[in-house]
């Protein structure tokens, strides 16, 4: 515990990532993209290349919800705390989690697991429990055995940090942690962050980012979780969060992916990135939202891509696709004329 402070006063020091620029030059098919986002309700665009701003819509400045998108920021928290050495992705949750260790089936779930959406809390929607609540909760599957996506997991992660970070003698808000440990260091600034029930900070939702903002940790991402060559986050941790479990191949740890999926869920369907895997970037990663919220990371083609909209709740409530295509948004800057 002793290597947190030295490191957070290094990661004071860092210089943030500087300002875009204010008059971007147009990448092939911006314009059919912000014709496409428009469409289905697109509040937001932006893409950078290489770090420069290649596309944008005429507002990438005023915080939206990013809804489930906060999940991905989740992952990130993961490796900072791998780092400071304040958890490991294959613990079991139950070293921390003390009340869960004589539960047999409890006992046997680990970070990861957690992570991958595969403990075995039964898929929900509608607004999460609290922390405590949300640990308490029955399971409907094996840990391992099956992938269930749904906010519970976030909420236990954010349960087992407010302990580790408690014993560590840190604030124990996690809130505070992924602020102080990656989002001021990159220069992010949080429009805001909703509370769940229980008055902490919600995991698997309810922050809210700029366009601006959320291409920030995009580009975070998209170099490696360094900044200015300074590792912020556990590199080998990063690259686990991009692996997918035998239970959902196109879900890592809090991050989509385009992989071939036999996972039937809702979730996993809503996303075409699945059925087009074999035509995307294999390092595509994606942060994903309710309304078609996504954050875009693509290092092989040097790009991140942010796009927010309007949640049209009325339609999410009735069960109504969206029609938005993942696959076909990204086929505008993927395309041959793109490169």
């Amino acid at each position: 515990m002793k290597r947190i402070a030295p490191l957070l006063l290094l990661l004071a020091g860092c210089a943030t990532i500087p300002a875009a620029q204010a008059k971007p030059s147009p990448l092939p098919g911006c314009a059919e993209a912000l014709v496409y986002s428009s469409a289905h309700n697109g509040v937001a665009l932006l893409v950078l290349e290489d770090g420069k701003i290649r596309c944008r819509s005429a507002d990438t400045s005023t915080p939206q919800e990013l809804w489930s998108g906060t999940k991905s920021l989740v992952g990130l928290m993961a490796a900072a705390a791998v780092q400071d050495g304040l958890l490991t992705l294959d613990e079991r949750a139950a070293d921390t989690l003390t009340e869960w260790r004589d539960d047999p089936q409890r006992a046997a779930i680990t970070i990861r697991q957690l992570l991958t959406m595969t403990g075995g809390q039964a898929s929900t929607v509608g607004r999460p429990l609290g922390y405590l609540d949300s640990a308490r909760a029955p399971l409907t599957a094996a840990p391992g055995a099956k992938f269930q996506y749904g906010p519970a997991p976030m909420q236990i992660i954010g349960e087992i940090m407010r302990r580790k970070l408690t014993v560590a003698g840190l604030d124990p808000n996690p809130r505070t942690y992924i602020e102080h440990r990656i989002l001021t260091p990159i220069g992010v600034k949080i429009g805001s962050w909703r509370n769940g029930p229980d008055g902490a900070p919600l995991m698997p939702q309810g922050l809210v980012l700029a366009a601006d903002e959320w291409a920030r940790i995009g580009e975070f991402v998209r170099s490696g979780g360094t900044l200015n060559g300074t590792p912020l986050i556990d590199p080998a941790t990063l690259v686990e969060l991009f692996r997918g479990s035998d239970a959902n191949p196109a879900y890592g740890l809090t991050w989509w992916l385009p992989r071939a999926s036999a996972a039937g869920d809702p979730v996993t369907r809503s996303t075409d990135i699945v059925e087009h895997a074999d035509k995307l970037p294999a390092d595509l990663v994606v942060a994903a939202g309710a309304g078609d919220q996504r954050l875009y990371v693509i290092p092989s083609r040097r790009l991140t891509i942010v796009r927010q909209a309007k949640l049209d709740i009325a339609a999410l409530a009735a069960g109504k696709a969206s029609g938005w295509s993942d696959a076909h948004f990204l086929s505008f800057f993927l395309s041959p004329t793109s490169q």
